[in-house]
């Protein structure tokens, strides 16, 4: 962990230093709090080690073994927006947008569109695992659709739309997203767990975009029946 976070601390360190030439205002805070994220980022690895992995993949092929597709469907919707609602990261941004909008934006509203985005984007693409669909098509069509949303969508959304489809993939959503698609992979019979149990994070992005620029729209529309969205 040291090691990972010693490119942050050298950075920092050389543009205070050398290039504004000005100490820093709290050195033991600064030094504790990049102790604290060392520590805590080694908490967390190991914490997905010992619990996110192993009870993502063993849900996965429990499930599976089920009669039907139907719960596999059900609790990747319901895994995803669960996840996302609790990302820290979104409910950041989520706070700096309601700020910054003077109005026309509400936290809460863009946390659940946002997890609403994921909940689809990982159903569908454990659709794409259990069908053994390429991913291809999906990524295209997806951002195709997104592409024609970007089109259509207020101006005020477009940048935010697309942070926050980055924003969702954080550390709570990706170790139990990547263990489901793996979990799947593994347990369905001609998969490949490399080609097939990997993608979920990609739609996980794709999806939070859609539905955000797509309420934009709905919003503009109902504000101001037969004007310009613009």
């Amino acid at each position: 962990m040291l090691r990972d976070v010693l490119p942050i601390i050298l950075v920092i360190l050389f543009f205070q230093y050398a290039v504004l030439r000005h100490p820093l205002a709290s050195p033991l805070r600064v030094g504790v709090g990049f102790a604290l994220v060392i520590v805590g980022l080694y908490a967390f690895v190991v914490g997905l080690k010992l619990g996110l992995f192993p009870i993502g993949q063993s849900m996965a092929a429990q499930l599976i073994g089920f009669d039907t597709w139907l719960w596999v469907y059900l609790f990747a919707f319901c895994i995803g927006f669960a996840t996302t609602m609790a990302e820290p990261a979104l409910i950041a941004v989520g706070q700096q947008a309601e700020e910054a909008a003077a109005g026309k934006i509400q936290g809460n509203v863009i946390r659940i569109l946002v997890a609403l985005g994921v909940a689809i984007g990982i159903t569908i693409g454990v659709h794409r695992i259990i069908s053994g669909d390429s991913i291809h098509y999906y990524i295209i069509g997806g951002y195709v659709l997104v592409i024609l949303l970007t089109a259509l969508a207020p101006r005020y959304i477009v940048a935010l739309a697309f942070d926050l489809g980055g924003v969702t993939t954080s550390e709570v959503t990706v170790p139990l997203v990547t263990a489901l698609g793996i979990g799947l992979a593994s347990q369905i019979e001609g998969r490949n767990v490399l080609i097939d149990g990997f993608g979920l994070i990609a739609f996980a992005s794709i999806f939070p975009i859609v539905t955000v620029m797509s309420y934009a729209i709905v919003m503009e529309r109902v504000a101001k029946p037969g004007g310009k969205t613009r």
